[in-house]
């Protein structure tokens, strides 16, 4: 294996997933033949560390991207609808509204008060034409 293979295969490491023993097969690669096992060890821990970043970086700069991509395509995103769904809930209850878009009823009236309104605006409108 040559120099360049061992790199190719270590950057490709960095964007896939690097396990421990990944690492310590290509911290031996890229140190001179006889290498301590400390060196090695430090070696392949750096390459997972840098892996690591390197992967939440090109996670970071995914999502990034596509936030862009939503945004341009006017798709709103979670928190506008989570504020959008908290505005209605408060124009809701301003308005006297349920939840279900329903008037609240205040008082309702018995049967029995209805009927006695109903009378008193009735003996009010016979006795003014009397």
């Amino acid at each position: 294996m040559t120099r360049v293979d061992d790199m190719r295969k270590a950057l490709e490491a960095t964007i896939g997933n690097l396990t421990p023993a990944r690492a310590q097969e290509l911290a031996k690669g890229f140190l001179e033949p006889g290498a301590a096992k400390e060196q090695i060890a430090k070696t392949a821990a750096d390459m997972m560390e840098w892996s690591q970043r390197n992967r939440q970086r090109l996670r970071s700069g995914i999502q990034d991207e596509i936030k862009v991509q939503m945004r341009q395509m006017g798709v709103a995103t979670q928190d506008e609808l989570d504020a959008l769904r908290k505005r209605v809930r408060e124009l809701e209850r301003a308005a006297g509204m349920t939840a279900s878009g329903r008037k609240r009823n205040a008082a309702k009236k018995t049967p029995a008060k209805r009927a006695s309104t109903r009378k008193s605006a009735a003996k009010t409108t016979t006795s003014g034409n009397a």
